[in-house]
């Protein structure tokens, strides 16, 4: 079963968006996001599972290794829609 997940949903967590940040200035690994924090790398791999589902990051492998890096057109899509919803309000 494929389930949509909610991007806001996903970025209301404080690990997926220091995620982001890691990720914002340059392309890492798993392994190397996972070292900037202090919780199981299978928890990280969780997080960025759900980060690339909602396409937030996107996955580039070389060689064996699987390179996490930042989707610029969709957070620019995620900042329209909350400008979107602030001008409604």
């Amino acid at each position: 079963m494929n389930l949509r997940r909610d991007v806001f949903q996903a970025i209301a967590d404080p690990t997926r968006r220091a995620i982001l940040l890691l990720v914002a200035s340059q392309s890492m690994t798993a392994g190397t996001i996972a070292s900037n924090f202090d919780t199981a790398r299978p928890t990280v791999s969780k997080h960025l599972q759900i980060l690339t589902e909602c396409e937030l990051l996107k996955q580039e492998q070389n060689g064996r290794e699987i390179y996490y890096h930042l989707n610029p057109k969709k957070m620019k899509e995620i900042a329209v829609k909350k400008y979107k919803s602030k001008k409604i309000e």
